[in-house]
């Protein structure tokens, strides 16, 4: 286990969260206290990658709630990077990974206002990647952990170091393009686009300019916003 402590690309700030410390509760704590954006909270765990970031979007919450998808495809970049070649990681709408076509890990989303028109005075992004399996393996075929897809070499600390570079660069690309470069590299990695989704609701179709998800079910298409993906406690 790496025991130094990570390295940051500028305008991210790093914290530790103490032991036992959830870094996403920590970020959303700080948040509220009004800390700097960019504070990037982290926490020195051998078993998964646990992090989250804290911004603040000068924009409304629907358009703002975009920048997850740099925080995903931060995470598909960095393990594209460190991987072994063989392994195939895809996005899941609106904020899940798969690694070799099982689950594993997440990203999830806390703001300080739930109304989509309203501009947030913070938003917090996070995200957690199992290294380890957990409870006994084979225990769950749709459920799995990096060490078990090939990527033994890779400690967390290095993925973290790794996706917070990858991901500061989407955040700049953000800024700069919009959403458009963002929605067109998670598309590229998208999980059953154009495909009948597993609850039965309809054809997952793609993503409109916000990154919701269009849903075709019969002759009816119906949006899920990408605001789905916040926290509702």
């Amino acid at each position: 286990m790496q025991t130094d402590d990570p390295t940051f690309p500028p305008l991210l700030t790093g914290d530790e969260a103490p032991p036992g410390t959830d870094p996403f509760e920590k970020a959303v704590a700080a948040a509220l206290t009004g800390c700097d954006a960019g504070l990037l909270v982290w926490s020195r765990r051998a078993d998964a990658l646990a992090a989250a970031i804290v911004f603040a979007p000068e924009c409304p919450l629907d358009q703002a709630i975009g920048i997850s998808f740099a925080v995903s495809v931060g995470l598909v970049d960095a393990l594209g990077a460190l991987a072994p070649p063989e392994v195939a990681v895809h996005h899941v709408w609106p904020g899940r990974f798969k690694v070799n076509g099982a689950d594993c890990g997440a990203i999830r989303a806390a703001a300080s206002t739930s109304d989509p028109s309203q501009e947030p005075a913070w938003l917090v992004v996070g995200i957690e990647i199992p290294f380890l399996p957990v409870g006994e393996g084979g225990e769950d075929p749709t459920r799995t952990c990096l060490f078990n897809e090939g990527c033994a070499e890779i400690t967390p600390l290095q993925l973290l170091e790794s996706w917070s570079r990858h991901t500061l660069v989407w955040i700049n690309r953000w800024l700069d393009e919009g959403l458009a470069p963002l929605h067109a590299a998670w598309r590229e990695r998208a999980w059953e686009m154009g495909e009948a989704l597993p609850d039965g609701s309809g054809d997952f179709m793609g993503l409109d300019e916000l990154g919701g998800m269009l849903v075709k079910s019969g002759s009816e298409t119906r949006l899920r916003p990408l605001t789905d993906l916040l926290d509702r406690t």
